[in-house]
């Protein structure tokens, strides 16, 4: 393409010059010979010479024309290369999949349409059955050959999302954005002059418990980042420890670390100019900046929506690393304690809270309802590396009966569990130094599971799944929550978007759904359906949670 144009200009060039020596020899041979009569006297010279100007003009005028061509030309030679070299470009980012890309592709494609053909066909059996015990029993075997359908398609969609080196690409992004994001920590908590930034205060006072007074400090972490000031936190006399904070965990500056000077208490209309403000307990916040949770940082939404399925979660998981980074003393207990418990890979982590949760924040569940995902986990792991593992689950709860319960009605299973860590949660020991790390070994040691089933009604629940993020480049799907979705306590609203008309079942307490339409998401039923208010008509239902995606908050 270069080398057409070069020799295009060429010719162009050249055409010219020929043009030129055309027309100025050919008028002067005219001017002098015309007739055969050479110029004899002054006035034929000047007439000469005056023609000669005219023609000098007239070529200066055409000169000035080609050269403007040939600039034109010069420029769109210049985007001809541009284009050829984005063509190139975009030639050598094309994804060409490899044969095993391909062949799991069309694998899940055509499994998907034999689950429908399997469903389908089972369903007008069943119609035709009218033996109660036959019926039961047909029952039971399509449960079981359907689970093993879905479990082998969850293995082929992991296995594709890990093909052709995206597992690796995947994994070198997310490292590259998480240095970025705890460098901008670092430097944030770290200013040139501690005297002369501003300042986030923060305290450990909230009345509550270890995983709530840590959301408490992750909020107030969260407003510093996004108002760029340095988060002091005051943790003396810290009801866990009179030691406070730093008891387990690094100082979160190196500079400042603590603050003398008077600050003012929050408030949304003067809080720009202020030198320091002192954060209430999130909930005392009525009007809530738009950055608080469930936001991310604009700045990083493109990269998160592309690597993560839930990029709150991902940035949640920042923080609360930032803010848990062990002391070299805890570490030693932390590195002993995985040695003691004989910690491996894989593994599951299982929380089981009881004791003050039950009939007020959360619902009973027996060790029956964890352990079922733990086996669905443990059979998807096995079709995905094609091989039967050891299967381990690290058992974390506030009840000592639940260890042994567990032991004994699964035998085949290798739990890993520190009685000591569950007798320090019980109630009369609760606020203690050893009750701290109790609580703090379990939240470690559950988001070093490759799985996570619990309810995330419980704050340690959460802590383990937001600090999980941290090991995988999207461990979104890394959990089974037996009640809740997902939250932040005290976060600003949480819509999802409706990708799909839905035509409800009044008799069934649906809701109509549009393309478009926002809804404000109460809770998941994890049965297919989840609750909400449809912010356009204003009705409150259920609704198919396979119609909505969530909407994602930035700022």
């Amino acid at each position: 393409m270069k080398n057409i144009i070069k020799y295009f200009l060429l010719t162009i060039i050249a055409l010219w010059l020929l043009g030129f020596l055309y027309i100025f020899f050919g008028n002067s041979r005219k001017v002098f010979h015309q007739n055969g009569i050479g110029i004899n006297n002054d006035n034929e010279f000047e007439s000469w010479l005056e023609n000669a100007e005219r023609e000098i003009l007239n070529l200066q005028s055409k000169n000035r024309q080609n050269e403007k061509i040939i600039q034109e030309l010069r420029q769109k030679a210049h985007q001809y290369e541009s284009e050829l070299d984005k063509l190139k470009s975009n030639e050598a980012q094309i994804f060409y999949p490899s044969f095993e890309f391909e062949e799991t592709r069309r694998k899940i494609f055509h499994d998907i349409k034999d689950v429908s053909y399997f469903i389908n066909t089972k369903i007008e059996e069943l119609k035709n059955l009218k033996d109660p015990i036959k019926f039961h029993t047909h029952l039971d075997l399509i449960e079981k050959n359907f689970q093993e359908r879905i479990n082998v398609l969850i293995a082929s969609s992991y296995n594709l999302s890990v093909t052709d080196k995206l597992g690796e690409w995947r994994k070198s992004d997310s490292e590259k954005l998480a240095n970025e994001v705890q460098k901008r920590f670092n430097q944030l908590q770290n200013p040139a002059d501690c005297r002369s930034t501003k300042k986030i205060i923060c305290d450990m006072g909230k009345s509550c418990g270890f995983g709530c007074q840590m959301h408490h400090v992750m909020y107030c972490f969260i407003t510093s980042f996004f108002t760029n000031r340095t988060m002091i936190l005051q943790s003396h006399g810290w009801r866990y420890n009179e030691k406070g904070y730093e008891a387990y965990f690094k100082p979160l500056s190196e500079k400042c670390t603590t603050f003398d000077g008077s600050y003012v208490t929050w408030n949304e209309n003067n809080n720009d100019n202020v030198e320091a403000i002192k954060m209430p307990i999130i909930d005392a916040i009525i009007n809530k900046p738009a950055y608080l949770p469930l936001s991310v940082p604009k700045e990083y939404l493109d990269r998160l929506k592309k690597l993560h399925g839930d990029p709150f979660v991902w940035w949640s998981g920042q923080v609360l690393s930032y803010l848990m980074r062990f002391n070299s003393n805890f570490q030693e207990i932390v590195y002993k304690h995985t040695k003691d418990i004989k910690f491996k890979s894989p593994c599951v982590g299982v929380h089981v809270r009881r004791t003050d949760k039950i009939g007020t924040e959360a619902s009973f569940h027996s060790i029956d309802e964890y352990m079922k995902h733990v086996k669905d986990f443990f059979d998807i792991y096995d079709l995905e590396h094609g091989q039967t593992v050891i299967r381990s689950v690290y058992l974390a709860t506030d009840e000592p009966e639940v260890l042994q319960e567990a032991k004994e009605k699964y035998q085949n299973y290798n739990f890993l569990v520190d009685e000591t860590n569950a007798k320090s949660a019980s109630l009369d020991k609760r606020y203690s130094p050893e009750s701290a790390q109790g609580v703090i070994l379990d939240i470690y040691h559950l988001s070093q599971c490759d799985y996570l089933v619990c309810t995330f009604s419980s704050q340690v629940c959460r802590m383990s799944y937001e600090l999980m993020q941290t090991r995988f480049p999207d461990a979104s799907w890394r959990f089974k929550s037996l009640d809740d979705v997902y939250y932040f306590g005290g976060q600003n609203k949480h819509d999802v978007v409706a990708i799909y008309d839905h035509e409800p079942a009044i008799e069934l307490g649906e809701i109509e759904l549009k393309k478009g339409d926002l809804v404000s998401l109460a809770g998941n039923h994890w049965n297919g359906y989840s609750k909400g208010k449809n912010k356009r008509t204003h009705q409150e239902g259920l609704f198919p949670t396979f119609k909505t995606i969530n909407l994602i908050d930035f700022f």
